[in-house]
């Protein structure tokens, strides 16, 4: 559900537009195939594949600590200040929030940010 929206960042670019106008055309019978196309065409690096995987670990997170503590949106601007219309577009992925606001948004629900290596070094 959430892995979906986070490729409409790249609606914008040429390539991927007609890439989108082609698949429809095809009926790409599952996400999977759609995603495998995606990577044969080289509109999908793994590079921006893991940076999208990252988005939705971190959103779903989001959302999970909410709906967990019971805090609507409308709570979460009260206790951070962040308008409940901003947290609604972070949620669904139309939103890439700075990190002080996602910070903001996150410490009431008790969680934080942390920079991990990507790697095992």
């Amino acid at each position: 559900m959430y892995k979906i929206r986070f490729y409409s960042d790249m609606r914008a670019h040429e390539p991927v537009k007609e890439f989108i106008k082609n698949m429809n055309k095809k009926r790409a019978t599952s996400w999977e195939e759609f995603e495998q196309e995606m990577r044969d065409e080289g509109i999908l690096s793994p590079e921006r594949e893991a940076e999208i995987q990252a988005e939705v670990e971190i959103l779903c997170a989001l959302i999970d600590a909410r709906n967990e503590n019971k805090i609507s949106q409308r709570k979460l601007e009260e206790l951070t200040g962040v308008n409940r219309s901003t947290i609604n577009r972070i949620e669904k992925g139309d939103n890439s929030p700075s990190v002080s606001t996602l910070l903001q948004v996150l410490t009431p629900l008790g969680m934080t940010l942390k920079v991990v290596p990507i790697k095992p070094r």
